[in-house]
């Protein structure tokens, strides 16, 4: 048991050169690729960090720009539906103007269609009421004047109440 835990000289010394020897094949052939890969990694890595904060960055920015778009957007939808209810009140509006005065001429001419045809049934009441009274004073004429003393008289009365004179 003793030998196991004394290590003979030679031992030591092969271990040692062996150790060494593989160490240097390592250092020279294994350690450089991988500390290169480990490298190439970890800048493979900052690259996509950077890469990513950039993404993030742009996408700040497009969605600033997003809002600024929908705002104006919105605005602009305000405005035209702010213009388009003051062209519908506008044409509302007229159109009840326009159909005010257009009644207001329908009751004009209508007023003056009742005024002629109110003077035209006067006329008419007139010309019916002087051919009645004519027809009556013809009739009574005629009874009176049958007599040539009454003819005599209402002669005389006539040129009594002429201006004649």
């Amino acid at each position: 048991m003793e030998q196991l835990l004394s290590p003979a000289f030679g031992t030591v010394f092969w271990a040692t050169i062996a150790f060494l020897s593989v160490l240097y094949l390592l250092r020279r052939m294994a350690w450089g690729p991988i500390l290169q890969a480990l490298s190439d990694r970890e800048e493979s890595i900052e690259k996509a960090l950077r890469e990513a904060d950039k993404a993030r960055e742009e996408m700040a920015n497009l969605h600033a720009d997003n809002e600024q778009l929908l705002s104006e957007a919105r605005l602009k939808r305000d405005a035209m539906l702010k213009e388009s209810r003051e062209m519908a009140d506008k044409v509302v509006s007229d159109a009840k103007t326009k159909a005010k005065e257009e009644a207001s001429k329908e009751v004009e001419i209508a007023l003056e269609a009742i005024q002629i045809e109110r003077k035209a049934a006067i006329a008419e009441l007139k010309a019916e009421v002087a051919k009645l009274s004519i027809d009556i004073a013809e009739r009574l004429l005629r009874e009176e004047l049958t007599d040539s003393g009454k003819q005599k008289t209402l002669v005389d009365k006539l040129i009594e109440e002429s201006t004649l004179k």
